[in-house]
């Protein structure tokens, strides 16, 4: 492997972990609160797609030259997982009341 392909791995790993970041947040914040007032379910399954299909071409990239997926793959997965769960957590707290902190 080329140090150019090696350190675009090590580029990409760093948007996943920084974009995964956000989720662990967003998700104890509705959990702390019980309300998802702000976000967008639309939003979520876009983000939740776009890291289907970035998983998606690590698999077919590793079938293509057979060999194993690169060793950032699993963030896709785990940045999969976090969505999922906030989507989750929409569903299951959309209808809930604004906390009264939060009512403008």
């Amino acid at each position: 492997m080329n140090i150019f392909n090696q350190f675009g791995q090590f580029l990409e790993a760093g948007m996943l972990i920084c974009f995964g970041l956000s989720w662990p947040i967003s998700i104890l914040k509705s959990l702390r609160t019980k309300h998802v007032r702000g976000k967008s379910l639309g939003f979520m399954w876009l983000i939740f797609l776009g890291y289907v299909s970035g998983f998606s071409a690590k698999l077919f990239r590793a079938a293509a030259t057979g060999g194993w997926p690169e060793w950032n793959t699993p963030l896709y997965v785990l940045n999969g997982v976090f969505v999922a769960f906030d989507i989750y957590l929409y569903h299951r707290y959309k209808n809930n009341p604004e906390p009264a902190a939060l009512q403008e």
